[in-house]
């Protein structure tokens, strides 16, 4: 990472735009990706005059969004095929319906809040899409996430300069304690859901 930094730091403008895309698009699909932490370093480059405030903004919102469009159409296509055939063996299918219609009734809340759920941004795009959520509706949802997350980074990273390292341990931590919750929270749905099918199975077998 250190590496990454000091390459970042010392080439053409238009490479560190490209990437602030490559990093917020791959974060999406293949997580974990230091996508945040590479957009707070190319916002701590506006204030030296390396790149602009604007183009880096949208450029990693572009990035986010396409990378979260891009999981959502696996999920389109896909998401049925991988959890309805058992492809997870963990995972019962009667969750993969329950998800999917919770998805289908709350999913755009979830989206809006989607970029500052650390470490679930490519479990909220693939069921998303799983779901058939509207596309034009969850891409503007997407983008406006993106664009306030990845304004608060920039923003962060200009201000910091030579110091935005600084925002680097708060980010680890909040992500930390955000994916623990969210580990938490699933596994407890998950257990419940799983034992709820085999109680009804039970019950259902003796009534027989």
């Amino acid at each position: 990472m250190e590496d990454l930094i000091n390459y970042i730091q010392s080439v053409d403008p238009i490479l560190v735009y490209a990437i602030v895309f490559a990093f917020a698009y791959i974060e999406n699909i293949f997580p974990p990706s230091p996508s945040d932490t590479v957009i707070v370093l190319g916002g701590s480059l506006i204030g030296i005059g390396r790149v602009g405030f604007a183009e880096t903004l949208l450029i990693a919102t572009l990035g986010s969004t396409l990378g979260f469009m891009t999981m959502y159409k696996i999920g389109d296509w896909f998401g049925d095929r991988i959890l309805e055939q058992g492809k997870i063996k963990f995972i019962p299918v009667g969750a993969v319906h329950k998800v999917e219609a919770w998805f289908q009734k709350h999913g755009y809340w979830l989206i809006v809040a989607n970029r500052f759920l650390s470490g679930t941004r490519a479990v909220v795009s693939f069921f998303a899409g799983m779901a058939e959520l509207k596309l034009v509706r969850t891409t503007v949802l997407c983008f406006l996430s993106a664009l306030v997350w990845n304004a608060i980074l920039v923003t962060g990273g200009y201000f910091l300069g030579q110091n935005w390292e600084r925002i680097g341990f708060y980010l680890s931590t909040y992500s930390q304690v955000v994916t623990g919750i969210i580990i938490v929270v699933a596994l407890v749905w998950l257990a419940r859901v799983f034992f709820s099918s085999d109680s009804k199975k039970d019950n259902g077998e003796a009534q027989q």
